[in-house]
């Protein structure tokens, strides 16, 4: 592939990004306000320990 090519979707991608120089920053708060949570590790291991082991067949009933 020839060295000064740029596809459409990266054209279309820094216009975008000139036209909005915010989106990177508010992509990083969405991502913080979804999934950057603080983790509990004592919580985490009580869910792990009382967790079900479930069967092979789950229509099974035994």
């Amino acid at each position: 592939m020839a060295e000064n090519y740029t596809s459409e979707i990266t054209q279309f991608l820094q216009a975008y990004k000139t036209a909005h120089p915010d989106v990177e920053q508010r992509q990083r708060d969405g991502r913080a306000r979804l999934w950057d949570k603080p983790q509990d590790a004592e919580r985490a291991e009580e869910f792990k320990q009382a967790r079900v082991r479930q069967n092979a067949y789950v229509y099974q009933n035994d």
